[in-house]
C-alpha cells in the first residue's frame, strides 16, 4: 500500500453472555459478538455490546408507522438524461398503473441497455408524478440486500433520526410497514434479478402502486401487465444520437447517423456513448466514426456466455473508442474507470475516490467521464453511477485491449480495494456509523463477487473482515460467515497461517459461527486459535485472554459448564493480574464466569459475581452507562434462577425504567427488559401479569423489528407459554404452532432454537391433555438434538427426560422408566451428582418406579435424593422441605405410615422453624400429618392438627380460599364425626 492510503488495525472481538428468555429448556444462549448473555427458563436472550452507545431520539420520531406523514421531497427519481419515443410502452405502463397489480419492463432479449431503466424513470418524472403518486421511491432490486438498503433508506428519509438509531434491517422493516398503511406512493424496484427478492415487499405493501424492471422475462405471471421493451425503431434512434450529439455544438455535419444508428442495433446505451463521444469531436462526422469502428473488433463479450447479441458486442467497440479520446485528455479518467468497475453500479460515494489524485483533476476527470456518458453523477447524493454493462467490461482483462490489459486491471481491483478500505468507519458499534456502514456493505459485496478469491490482498482481507463484523453484528450471521472465511483463506495464503491477523480473522469465523448455532465448528475454531495464540503471542498476551474467553463461552452455549468455567476462571485471573479490576475485558469474564455457574445451578456463586460485576460497572463507568444497566439485568436473571422472584422483580422493573429513560421505549435493550419482566413475573406466579407484559412486548417488538426478527419470534414464544402457564391452551397451541412454523422458514431446520421451540409445542400439547400428539414431537426434538448438538449436550438430556415424562403422564411407564435410567446415568455423568437436573431425574425415576407400584426401588432412589438436597441447600430449604413431605406421601402409599408420619414431623416441624407456622406450605405440610394420623387411627393427634391448619389457613388464605372450605373444613368435619361415633 502506498503511503497515500491509511492502514487500519483490525478489530479483535470478544463474545459475552446475556441473560435470556426461554421456557422449559433452561437453555442459555451467548448471542453476537461482544455481547453478554445469560439464559434462564425462557427462550430468548438480552443483549448489549461490550461498547454499546445510546442515541437518544425525541419521542415523536419513534410514532408507529402509519402515523408517518410523508415530508416533500421524498422523491428519488434518478435522472436519465435524454428520452426518445417509447409512447406505446409509455400509454400501457399508464393503462397497467392504473389498476391493482405491478408492471414489468423486460427486454425482449434480456439485453443490458434497453431502455427498461430510463423508461421507467421516465414514466414516473412525468406521468406518474403529475397523476399525484407521492412518493415516488427508486430502490436497486439485484439482490435481497438491495432492496433491503432501498427500503432502510426510505426509512430514514421519512425520519432521518431514526438512521443512527436502528440497524438497517429494522430501518427495512419500518419502511416497509410504512407503506403498508399508507397509500398513493409509487415504487420503483429496478433491475430484479430473483422475484423472491421482492415478494415479500409485494406481499404485504399492497396499498400502492409497483413499477418492476428485470431482465427476466417468463417468471412474472402474478403482474398485471408486462411490457415487453425492445430497441428503438430508426426514427427514435436517429432523433437519440442527433439530438444529443448537436446539444452543444448545434447543427453539424450528420452525414452516416442512419448508418451508424444500424450499425449500432438501435440500442439506446450505445446510441447515446457514439453521441456522447461525437458531441466531444464536433469535426467528427457519424459516418468517421464508423470509419473507426471499423477497425475495433466487437468484443464486450468476448469472454462471455451464450447469448450474445450484436448489440452487446457493439458496446464493447464504443467503449475502446471513446476510452481513447478520453485517455488522450485526461489519462486519470481511464483510470478511475476502472476502479468504479469493481463496486455497484450506483450510488458510489464519490468521496471514495478523493485521495487517488490531487481534487481538480479528480474533478476533472469526473467531468469527462461524466461527459461521454460513461458514468453519471448524481449531486444531490455525491454519488456517482456506471452502466453494469461498462462495468463488466471494464473489468475483464484483455491482452489486445490498451485499456483492459492483466497489468492495469490488477492495478485497478487492488485500488479499488485499498479506496475501500479507507473509506470503512472506524468501527460499527456507534449507530452513528451505520449508515456509513449501509453505504459501503454493497461495494464490498460487488468487490468480493467480481474479485477472483486467488487475488485477494492483505486489504481485502481487512476489508472482509470489517464488513463482515458489522453484518455479525446487524444479525446477518451468514454473509458474515462467508466473508470470514474467505478472509482467513486469503490471510492464510498471504500472511501465514500464524499470524496475528490470520488469528483475527479465525477468531471472527468462530464468533459468527456460533451466532449461527455452529457451535461445534466454533469450539474447534476457538481451540485452534488459542493453541496458535499462545505459541506465537504468550500465555498473557491480551488477545490470547480474548481467545480464552471466547472458548469458554464457546463451551457455554454448548452447554459444558464445567469446562466452561473451569476457562472463565482461569481468563479471569489472568485478565485481573494482567489488565487490572477495573478493565472492560475483566468486567466481561466475570459476567461470563457468573453466567457459566449459572448454567450449572450454582445460583449463589452467580449471584455473588453478577453483583460485584454490577457494582463495578457502576463505579467504573456509571449507574446509567448501558454496560451497568446489563449487568443490572444479568443479576434480575440470577436472583430469578434463584427463585428470589421478590428481588428479581424489583431490580427488572428498575431496569426497565433506567433503559426507557436513558434508551427510549423502542430501543431493543428497553424491548428486551420488558420481556425479562415478564419472564420474572411468570416465574413468580403472577401468571396474569405476565400474560399482559409479553404481550405488550411482543405487540412492540412486532412495530418495531418486525414479524421475522429473532426477538418477535421470541416474544411470541414466550406469550405461548404463558398463556400456557395460565391454563390456556387453546390460546398458547396455536400461538406455538405459529412460532414453529416461521422458525423453520426463517431459520431452517437446523438451528439449534428448532430443538426447543418443537419441544415447546410438544409440552403445550401434552398440558393440553394431547399426548399422541406430543410424543412425536419430543421424539423429532430429541433425534435433532443429538443430530446438532450431541448426545451429552444439557438440552439433548432434557429433551430425553420430557420425552419420558410425556410417557409417564400418558401411563407408558415401560417406555418411561427406561429413559429416565439413561438420563439419570447421563446427567451422573455428565452433569454430576450434585447438580439439580441429576437430582431432578432421580427423582422423576423413583416417581415412576412409585406409579408402577415398584416401592422397592422408588424409596431408596428418593430417600438418596433427599440427602442429598439437605447437603447441598440445607433442611430448612423450601425444596427440600417440599421433597421430605413427598418422600412422606410414598411411605404413605407404600403401606408404612410409622415412616410417613416420622417424615411428616420432620417436615412440619422444619417448615415451622424456616418458613413460619402460618406459610401455605406449613399450612399443606400440617393437613398431610393429620391425614396420615387419621389413617393411622390416631384421631387425638389429627384433630388438633386439623384446627390448627384450619385457623392458619383462615388467617393466611381467607375465609373463602378452596384450601379453607373444600379441604381443611371437610376433613375436620369428618374426623369430629368419627370422634364422636
Amino acid at each position: 500500500m502506498t503511503p497515500l492510503f491509511r492502514r487500519r488495525k483490525s478489530r479483535r472481538r470478544v463474545g459475552d453472555s446475556l441473560p435470556g428468555e426461554g421456557t422449559r429448556l433452561s437453555v442459555a444462549e451467548a448471542s453476537g459478538v461482544r455481547s453478554v448473555a445469560v439464559a434462564g427458563d425462557l427462550f430468548g436472550v438480552v443483549q448489549t455490546g461490550d461498547n454499546a452507545q445510546a442515541v437518544a431520539v425525541p419521542p415523536e420520531a419513534l410514532r408507529p408507522p402509519a402515523e408517518v406523514d410523508a415530508p416533500p421531497g421524498l422523491d428519488n427519481i434518478p435522472f436519465r438524461g435524454v428520452f426518445i419515443g417509447r409512447g406505446a410502452e409509455l400509454d400501457q405502463l399508464d393503462d397497467a398503473l392504473a389498476a391493482p397489480g405491478a408492471a414489468l419492463v423486460q427486454a425482449v432479449h434480456g439485453l443490458g441497455g434497453i431502455g427498461k431503466s430510463s423508461l421507467a424513470a421516465h414514466w414516473a418524472a412525468t406521468r406518474a408524478r403529475s397523476s399525484g403518486y407521492a412518493p415516488i421511491r427508486w430502490i436497486a432490486a439485484d439482490s435481497a440486500a438491495s432492496v433491503q438498503q432501498g427500503l432502510a433508506d426510505l426509512a430514514a428519509d421519512l425520519q432521518p433520526l431514526l438512521a443512527q438509531a436502528l440497524p438497517e434491517k429494522m430501518l427495512a422493516e419500518r419502511a416497509l410497514q410504512w407503506l403498508a398503511t399508507h397509500s398513493g406512493w409509487l415504487v420503483i424496484l429496478d433491475n430484479v434479478n430473483d422475484p423472491e427478492d421482492i415478494a415479500p415487499l409485494l406481499t404485504r405493501a399492497a396499498t400502492g402502486r409497483f413499477l418492476i424492471t428485470s431482465r427476466l422475462a417468463t417468471v412474472w405471471h402474478a403482474a398485471t401487465t408486462v411490457v415487453r421493451l425492445d430497441v428503438l425503431d430508426e426514427a427514435e434512434s436517429l432523433e437519440l444520437l442527433t439530438r444529443i450529439a448537436t446539444n452543444a455544438s448545434g447543427p453539424r455535419d450528420m452525414d452516416g447517423a442512419g448508418e451508424l444508428c444500424a450499425e449500432l442495433g438501435h440500442l439506446p446505451l450505445a446510441i447515446e456513448q457514439a453521441a456522447a463521444y461525437l458531441a466531444q469531436s464536433p469535426l467528427l462526422t457519424p459516418g468517421g466514426y464508423l470509419g473507426l469502428l471499423a477497425q475495433y473488433p466487437a468484443d464486450m463479450y468476448k469472454a462471455g456466455g451464450a447469448g450474445v447479441t450484436k448489440a452487446e458486442r457493439t458496446i464493447a467497440r464504443i467503449w475502446h473508442l471513446t476510452l481513447d479520446r478520453i485517455q488522450e485528455i485526461q489519462p486519470l479518467a481511464t483510470d478511475l474507470l476502472r476502479v468504479l468497475a469493481w463496486y455497484v453500479p450506483d450510488h458510489i460515494p464519490a468521496t471514495l475516490l478523493n485521495r487517488t489524485a490531487d481534487a481538480p483533476v479528480v474533478t476533472s476527470a469526473l467531468g469527462l467521464l461524466t461527459t461521454y456518458s460513461m458514468a453519471t453523477a448524481d449531486p444531490a447524493t455525491s454519488s456517482l453511477a456506471v452502466h453494469r454493462l461498462v462495468q463488466a467490461l471494464a473489468r475483464t482483462s484483455d491482452p489486445d485491449d490498451l485499456h483492459r490489459a492483466p497489468r492495469l486491471i490488477d492495478q485497478a481491483r487492488r485500488q479499488a480495494t485499498t479506496l475501500l478500505l479507507n473509506a470503512l468507519p472506524p468501527g460499527c458499534e456507534d449507530p452513528a456509523t451505520w449508515p456509513a456502514w449501509r453505504r459501503l456493505a454493497p461495494h464490498t459485496d460487488a468487490l468480493a463477487r467480481h474479485a477472483p478469491a486467488d487475488t485477494d490482498t492483505f486489504d481485502t482481507t481487512t476489508v472482509l473482515n470489517e464488513v463482515g463484523l458489522f453484518l455479525n453484528d446487524q444479525g446477518a450471521s451468514g454473509r458474515a460467515i462467508a466473508y470470514f472465511e474467505r478472509a482467513l483463506a486469503a490471510s492464510k495464503r498471504v500472511l501465514g497461517a500464524t499470524h496475528p491477523e490470520t488469528l483475527t480473522s479465525q477468531s471472527n469465523l468462530a464468533v459468527a459461527c456460533e451466532s449461527a448455532g455452529d457451535v461445534e465448528r466454533a469450539i474447534h475454531l476457538h481451540e485452534q486459535t488459542l493453541q496458535d495464540r499462545v505459541r506465537m503471542l504468550g500465555r498473557d498476551h491480551p488477545e490470547t485472554l480474548v481467545s480464552s474467553n471466547n472458548l469458554a463461552t464457546a463451551y457455554q452455549s454448548a452447554g459444558n459448564a464445567e469446562r466452561a468455567i473451569r476457562l472463565h476462571e482461569q481468563t479471569l485471573r489472568d485478565r485481573i493480574r494482567v489488565l487490572g479490576r477495573d478493565h472492560p475485558y475483566t468486567l466481561t469474564s466475570r459476567n461470563n464466569l457468573a453466567g457459566a455457574y449459572q448454567l450449572a445451578g450454582d445460583q449463589a456463586r452467580a449471584i455473588s459475581l453478577h453483583q460485584e460485576g454490577a457494582d463495578d460497572a457502576a463505579r467504573i463507568m456509571g449507574n446509567d452507562h448501558p454496560q451497568t444497566l446489563a449487568a443490572r439485568c444479568n443479576l434480575a436473571a440470577a436472583y430469578e434462577a434463584a427463585g428470589d422472584s421478590e428481588r428479581a422483580i424489583s431490580l427488572q422493573e428498575q431496569t426497565l425504567q433506567d433503559r426507557m429513560r436513558i434508551l427510549g421505549r423502542d430501543h431493543p435493550d428497553t424491548l428486551m427488559s420488558r420481556s425479562n419482566l415478564a419472564a420474572a413475573y411468570g416465574s413468580a406466579g403472577e401468571v396474569d401479569r405476565a400474560v399482559v407484559y409479553h404481550e405488550q412486548a411482543l405487540k412492540d417488538r412486532m412495530r418495531v423489528l418486525g414479524g421475522n426478527h429473532p426477538d418477535t419470534l421470541t416474544s411470541r414464544n414466550n406469550l405461548a407459554a404463558a398463556y400456557q402457564s395460565a391454563g390456556q391452551p387453546e390460546r398458547a397451541i396455536p400461538l406455538h404452532e405459529q412460532v414453529l412454523d416461521e422458525a423453520v422458514r426463517i431459520l431452517g431446520n437446523d438451528h439449534p432454537r428448532m430443538v426447543t421451540l418443537r419441544n415447546n409445542l410438544a409440552a403445550a400439547y401434552e398440558a393440553a391433555g394431547q399426548p399422541e400428539r406430543a410424543v412425536p414431537l419430543h421424539e423429532q426434538a430429541l433425534d435433532d438434538a443429538v443430530r446438532i448438538l450431541g448426545n451429552g449436550h444439557p438440552d439433548t438430556l432434557a429433551l430425553r427426560y420430557n420425552l419420558a415424562h410425556t410417557h409417564q403422564s400418558a401411563g407408558n411407564l415401560d417406555r418411561a422408566i427406561p429413559l429416565y435410567e439413561d438420563v439419570l446415568t447421563d446427567t451422573e455423568r455428565i452433569l454430576g451428582n450434585d447438580d439439580p437436573r441429576t437430582l431432578a431425574s432421580r427423582t422423576s425415576l423413583a416417581e415412576a418406579h412409585a406409579s408402577a407400584g415398584d416401592f422397592d426401588r422408588a424409596i431408596p432412589l428418593l430417600e438418596q435424593t433427599l440427602q442429598d438436597r439437605v447437603r447441598i441447600h440445607g433442611p430448612g430449604d423450601p425444596d427440600t422441605l417440599a421433597f421430605r413431605n413427598n418422600l412422606a406421601a410414598v411411605y404413605q402409599s407404600a403401606g408404612d405410615l410409622d415412616r410417613a408420619i416420622r417424615t411428616y414431623q420432620e417436615t412440619l416441624h422444619g417448615a415451622v422453624r424456616s418458613l413460619g407456622s402460618g406459610h401455605p406450605s406449613t399450612i399443606t405440610f400440617r393437613y398431610n400429618l393429620a391425614v396420615a394420623l387419621e389413617r393411622a387411627g390416631d384421631l387425638d393427634r389429627a384433630i388438633p392438627l386439623y384446627k390448627q391448619a384450619l385457623d392458619d389457613a383462615v388467617q393466611t388464605l381467607g375465609n373463602d380460599h378452596p384450601m379453607t372450605v373444600a379441604i381443611l373444613r371437610a376433613n375436620l368435619d369428618v374426623a369430629l364425626g368419627q370422634s364422636e361415633d
